[in-house]
């Protein structure tokens, strides 16, 4: 089939490769979203999946809305059989979508219908999921509602971060997706309506949301510090300032310290929670780098009775 892919981010790229990889379709061109600020200098910079289409000499489109008049009349003139989408960024109108004969088919991470929406990974880890995935779909115009072509499962394991568990949905996924399109082009693959039931939602991740409560279990204090590492970021209050919580581990036979209080000894730093302590191994002050707790400790001097998040 002739392919439009579209993607922005680094998680998309693995996708991307392995249809250019497959041989068996052509990658006409590529759709992302306009080039971003990025880094100190805040110059504008092409997403990594514009740039990997650069590399592979295919064409990229890069509109600021998808339903741009001008935008739309290129895909037209390129006539996609399908248009395989990864982590895109936009909304797509019924007008795009009904360009390609086979529409558009979303590699969305997660075993649908759980987890709709932006964030299915962070939300699955904080949820204490033992198991999530990937799916193929077709795009409708509702939110991640679509009939699912195929599925592929992953151990969520006890360390996982979402950025861990990301990569490896990526690089799975891509396989999902590769194969997708081979079963529609010859068809022996159908799309079957998602159940009704067992449907959660997971939108965006709010800043917010990455606050500690340190008065919820130990348990929850490390799902949401996994979940939302490396974004938004987990993090509380000390001395007014914020910090972030890059790394804990619960320690269960640590039962007496009260939510938020610190105990910081030579080469650990404990907090209480709402049921067992945790071990701050990695933090981040403001305005300073990831370091270990341990040190962190000692250059501030925690003294006795001071706690977090207050």
């Amino acid at each position: 089939m002739k392919l439009v892919f579209a993607g922005t981010p680094e998680v998309a790229v693995p996708a991307l490769d392995a249809l250019i990889a497959s041989g068996r379709h052509e990658v006409a061109a590529v759709v992302t979203r306009p080039d971003a600020p990025a880094g100190r200098g805040r110059h504008l910079v092409a997403s990594p999946v514009a740039q990997r289409a650069e590399e592979a000499g295919i064409e990229v489109l890069k509109p600021h809305r998808p339903r741009d008049e001008a935008f739309l009349a290129r895909l037209r003139e390129i006539a996609p059989d399908c248009c395989p989408v990864v982590a895109y960024g936009a909304l797509l109108p019924r007008v795009a979508l009904d360009v390609p004969v086979h529409g558009w088919v979303n590699l969305h991470f997660s075993l649908l219908p759980a987890w709709r929406g932006a964030a299915p990974v962070q939300h699955s880890i904080m949820a204490g999921d033992e198991i999530t995935g990937a799916s193929t779909f077709l795009i409708e115009e509702g939110l991640d509602s679509g009939p699912v072509y195929g599925t592929v499962t992953e151990e969520i394991r006890q360390t996982d971060t979402s950025g861990d568990l990301l990569t490896r949905l990526a690089f799975a996924g891509s396989g999902l997706l590769a194969a997708t399109m081979d079963g529609i082009e010859d068809g022996t693959l159908k799309a079957v309506p998602q159940p009704v039931d067992g449907i959660t939602l997971a939108p965006k991740i709010t800043v917010e949301d990455a606050r500690i409560d340190w008065a919820t279990p130990a348990l929850r204090v490390d799902r949401v510090v996994r979940g939302c590492t490396p974004a938004p970021g987990a993090w509380t209050t000390f001395r007014g300032e914020r910090l972030k919580l890059v790394q804990v581990v619960p320690v269960p036979e640590r039962t007496e310290l009260a939510p938020g209080a610190l105990e910081a000894g030579k080469n650990h730093v404990y907090v209480g929670t709402g049921s067992y302590a945790v071990e701050l191994l990695w933090v981040q002050a403001q305005g300073k780098k990831p370091m270990r707790a341990a040190d962190w400790a000692r250059g501030v001097r925690i003294e006795s009775g001071e706690s977090v998040g207050d």
